[in-house]
């Protein structure tokens, strides 16, 4: 967004000095430093390095020095030497703890030795040729070092600040006064401006102390520059496996859906085709039959009125009979029981049609399903039950239904299972390759599980409407 006043600055990245040292990057922090927290953390985190360094530290480096010193002479100096790096390691772990928790910066570890080599000299070399416990070794070296510069030089700063304050209370009238060859309140005014000028230093000494410290902590007990370069070859060979791999499914994916979406287009036609086949055939025939006997009626209504009325009982048999396969070939598009009951009710309509006892178990309510799904399962569980009758030889048959919520979309579930004679195969052409593909067009699955002998299990799933 933009103002009249230009747009607006771009926020700067928090960097390690914004954490740590604030003293050294932003005028205002500096002024404040005295009384900052970070002067506090920065103190503290130099004191008790200090200490830590001076004990744990300048252990670690005799042990380190001394093992190293006596490998050529003595071959204890191997053992010693590597019990001295693994001492390395453990040193490096405790400070960037200590570091995390005094300053609130986060070092990452380096990379750990990897799979433990075999044999025992192989295990013995190993911690001598890990170049981050050598590191380890050299960070405590040089941070004894720079910890102990530093918090003697803004302790003694901060002494020489209370000493002045000390002076401005208590002075007045001693030798120091009288030295000075000046007044009392310049004097006074002198040891207030020198108070103030070491208190700023010792606040922002002590920052920076904590700064120094910290940034070789992150060079020495951190990950090397080569460990964080195979760290991003090998998230960038992730990356790019998982984008060939989404690349792959997504070619698959199309390769389905194309094959889905001809299969669902040559149903439709196929369909289309039959329902042309049963009018013609069934439903227009019978009303052209009609049409001939209502005429004779009507010829013959004054004539001979029996005649007339056999014709009209004959016409009113031929509309009951054209209604029924009206209803049949309606059925076949799309249930009535289920646009109006629901899925387990039109379920317990075929079970009841079938020749096969047929069990039906639904689980839940199956209405958030939707009406394509619904009609899919409808459709699977005919043609099963019509399959099941004409040659499974079966006794009983088992439907189930039920919601899958577990999987993202919601999924409808139907397993058709009997104790047929098994064997069935979705050829081409056949009922089950239909259903195959209307379940593909749906982006759902079908899976056919039908060993000789052992009876045959359907298990369909399509995606519920969002």
């Amino acid at each position: 967004m933009t103002s009249d006043d230009g747009p607006a600055p771009a926020h700067r990245p928090v960097s390690l000095e914004d954490v740590v040292a604030p003293a050294l990057v932003s005028g205002p922090a500096f002024f404040r430093a005295p009384y900052d927290a970070a002067t506090g953390r920065a103190f503290a985190a130099l004191g008790v390095g200090w200490i830590w360094h001076l004990t744990g530290g300048l252990t670690l480096w005799i042990l380190v020095v001394v093992s190293a010193g006596i490998v050529p002479a003595l071959g204890i100096g191997v053992p010693l030497l590597a019990a001295s790096l693994v001492a390395a390691r453990w040193f490096g772990a405790a400070e960037r703890a200590r570091i995390a928790a005094q300053t609130g910066v986060a070092i990452p570890a380096p990379l750990t030795l990897g799979r433990t080599p075999r044999g025992f000299w192989s295990r013995l070399w190993a911690p001598i040729r890990d170049g981050r416990a050598w590191a380890a070794t050299l960070y405590a070296f040089l941070a004894m070092l720079l910890t102990s510069v530093f918090f003697a030089v803004t302790t003694g700063l901060a002494a020489g600040a209370a000493a002045a304050a000390a002076f401005v209370a208590l002075g007045r009238g001693s030798a120091l006064a009288e030295w000075t060859g000046l007044s009392w309140p310049a004097t006074v005014v002198g040891a207030l401006a020198g108070a103030v000028v070491l208190v700023w230093a010792a606040a922002a000494l002590a920052q920076y102390g904590s700064y120094l410290m910290v940034r070789l902590a992150t060079i020495l007990l951190g990950p090397s520059s080569a460990d964080v370069a195979r760290a991003r070859a090998a998230v960038a060979e992730h990356e790019t496996r998982l984008a060939e791999a989404a690349a792959h499914t997504a070619r698959e994916r199309a390769v389905v859906l194309t094959e889905s979406r001809t299969a669902a287009v040559s149903a439709a036609d196929t369909e289309r085709r039959r329902i042309e086949r049963d009018l013609h055939d069934g439903a227009q025939q019978r009303l052209v039959a009609l049409g001939v006997e209502l005429g004779v009626a009507r010829r013959l209504a004054d004539k001979d009125p029996e005649h007339a009325v056999a014709a009209l009982e004959l016409a009113h048999r031929e509309i009951k009979e054209t209604l029924a396969e009206l209803r049949d070939l309606v059925r076949g598009i799309h249930p009535a029981v289920l646009a109006d009951r629901g899925l387990d009710a039109a379920l317990s309509a075929l079970a009841g049609r079938s020749p096969v006892p047929v069990r039906v178990e639904v689980t839940g309510d199956l209405t958030p399903a939707g009406s394509a799904a619904q009609a899919a399962a409808y459709f699977v569980v005919a043609e099963a039950l019509t399959n099941v009758a004409k040659h499974a030889g079966a006794d009983s048959v088992r439907v189930q239904a039920r919601l899958v919520p577990d999987e993202q979309p919601r999924r409808l579930r139907v397993m058709v299972s009997d104790d047929g004679r098994g064997g069935a195969e979705p050829s081409p052409g056949s009922g089950l390759e239909g259903l195959r593909g209307r379940v593909a067009a749906l982006d759902g699955t079908f899976e056919l599980d039908s060993p000789p002998g052992k009876g045959t299990r359907l298990t369909v799933e399509v995606p519920c409407a969002s």
